[in-house]
């Protein structure tokens, strides 16, 4: 296993609308336990392929004791709404407030092309949708208000620039 570099906005891969998953094999697995590996070691709660520079409809997840890869997915259903802070590790972890869906039903492969559903709530359901979202091209900051998107970019900005000292 190896931690991967991960992919900051402004990259164009985190605009782009993610392959479909179309070979289950060990290479899938080998980039499924690099990608496990490199959001541990970020401290995420998911990754999606984009972030690690593959233009892949593939993320992992493990939120609030939800583990699970999901390549293909789709949202099935979503319900309700909640109120809550959200971070990107390419967007560097700063964070904005964000309404989501409270319940979400998902779709998606396993490491093994097995098609499954699954349901969740709170964090979870926001961590279907975030990551689902880094498939289909969009990160959190799209889905804010152009001010508060022109908010966290500024501070995703100085903080690129303090970093590189």
């Amino acid at each position: 296993m190896a931690v991967m570099e991960i992919v900051e906005h402004p990259a164009q891969v985190l605009k782009e609308v993610g392959a479909s998953v179309e070979k289950f094999d060990a290479d899938l697995e080998k980039l499924v336990a690099d990608m496990f590996e490199t959001m541990y070691a970020a401290e995420g709660v998911g990754l999606a392929a984009p972030q690690v520079g593959l233009s892949l409809r593939l993320f992992v997840m493990d939120c609030v004791g939800l583990k699970l890869v999901a390549a293909n997915p789709e949202i099935l259903s979503a319900e309700g709404e909640q109120e809550g802070e959200e971070a990107c590790l390419s967007v560097g972890k700063i964070h904005s407030p964000l309404t989501r869906a409270a319940r979400v039903r998902l779709r998606a492969q396993d490491v093994r092309g097995e098609i499954y559903e699954q349901e969740a709530e709170g964090l979870a359901a926001r961590c279907f949708l975030h990551e689902t979202d880094h498939c289909d091209g969009l990160l959190f900051i799209d889905r804010l208000s152009p001010l508060r998107r022109d908010m966290v970019k500024r501070r995703f900005q100085k903080m690129k620039k303090w970093r590189q000292g």
